[in-house]
């Protein structure tokens, strides 16, 4: 199973993600499948590449939780149902 999932980078204490597609099973810092985003907590500044998005969860990839909340924020999940 494809996940979304934040990919972690950054020093330590500033950390920001990575929004990537991923394999279930694999390592949180493993390598992805594909990068489509990112995501900085401490500015709260996301960057997505919304048609890649779009493309991973009509082919049936799972998001996070916390992924989801930041898709939800952006809106994403009108364009994949309409």
């Amino acid at each position: 199973m494809i996940k979304l999932r934040l990919k972690r980078f950054g020093k330590k204490r500033e950390v920001s993600y990575r929004i990537v597609a991923m394999r279930g099973t694999s390592r949180r810092d493993g390598r992805p499948l594909e990068e489509l985003g990112f995501y900085n907590p401490r500015t709260d500044e996301t960057r997505l590449d919304v048609p890649a998005i779009v493309k991973r969860l009509q082919e049936g990839a799972q998001p996070t939780e916390t992924v989801r909340s930041i898709l939800s924020k952006a809106k994403v999940f009108e364009q994949v149902n309409g």
